[in-house]
C-alpha cells in the first residue's frame, strides 16, 4: 500500500500504524534502531524538527509529492489513527 505524505505528522502516523499492526512496542522499536523511546515517540507524534520541517516546506514549494510504501496489513490501523486525529481536530475547532 502507498500513502502520500505531506508532513512530518503524516510520516509519524504511518510509522505508528505499521508499528502497532506489527505488534511492536515503541520502546522495542527504539531499541532495535538505537534511538531513545522519546525520539521514537516524537516522530510518531509528528514533532516537527527543524530539519524535517524545512525539508517538507522545500518539497511542497517545488510541488514534489512524497509517498511511503508499507504493508497492507497496517491499512486499517492507519485509517483508525486518521479518524482519531480528525475527531481531535474537530473537537478542538468547536
Amino acid at each position: 500500500m502507498k500513502k502520500t505524505v505531506d508532513s512530518v505528522s503524516d510520516i509519524g502516523t504511518v510509522l505508528r500504524a505499521v508499528r502497532k499492526s506489527s505488534g511492536i512496542r515503541i520502546d522495542d522499536l527504539a531499541g532495535m534502531v538505537g534511538v531513545s523511546k522519546q525520539f521514537a515517540s516524537d516522530v510518531e507524534n509528528g514533532k516537527d524538527t527543524v530539519q524535517m520541517g524545512r525539508v517538507f516546506r522545500l518539497l511542497r514549494e517545488l510541488g514534489v509529492r512524497v509517498s511511503v510504501e508499507f504493508h497492507d496489513s497496517a491499512a486499517s490501523e492507519l485509517e483508525r489513527l486518521a479518524q482519531r486525529a480528525a475527531q481531535k481536530q474537530d473537537a478542538g475547532g468547536e
